[in-house]
């Protein structure tokens, strides 16, 4: 049960399940638009891949959690945006709702969106702490979700 509290578990596994479980029970059918389904292909390769890679040159866990990196990435795709893995997560949730058509799935995007952005605040007060200076720097560099806007 501990499993399911775990955002990638909630992500890739429980928002589709619960989407088409919903549009079930709703509607008695489950509307499939395939079109929009490498949305979240995208977000899920995106979510695993930046996350070996900052393991590779962090270091730490898949979480901050857990186990955060004991070294800071700003490279690859982190010189772009600061928060890559949870931008995975909210691609992936798009492509949900798009695919499956359902106000349910978008309702749930949008609100595990505003749930990541406070994360992504706490979590950056942590990483201020962790790394100082050079944190400070990459978040006057790095815009925290999308390159050049926010």
């Amino acid at each position: 049960m501990h499993g399911l509290r775990k955002s990638p578990v909630q992500t890739f596994l429980l928002v589709p399940l619960a989407t088409i479980a919903w549009e079930w029970a709703v509607t008695g059918t489950v509307r499939a638009q395939p079109v929009f389904a490498p949305l979240m292909l995208w977000g899920y390769l995106q979510y695993r891949l930046c996350g070996r890679y900052r393991i590779a040159l962090g270091g730490g866990g898949p979480g901050l959690s857990g186990a955060p990196p004991e070294r800071l990435v700003d490279t690859g795709i982190y010189a772009w945006t600061r928060n890559p893995m949870y931008l995975g997560h909210i691609i992936y949730m798009i492509g949900v709702a798009l695919t499956f058509q359902s106000l349910f799935a978008a309702a749930i995007a949008i609100a595990r969106t505003v749930w990541f952005h406070y994360r992504v605040l706490r979590d950056e007060r942590g990483l201020s702490e962790r790394f100082g200076e050079p944190y400070i720097a990459y978040t006057r560099r790095v815009k925290r979700w999308l390159p050049g806007l926010f």
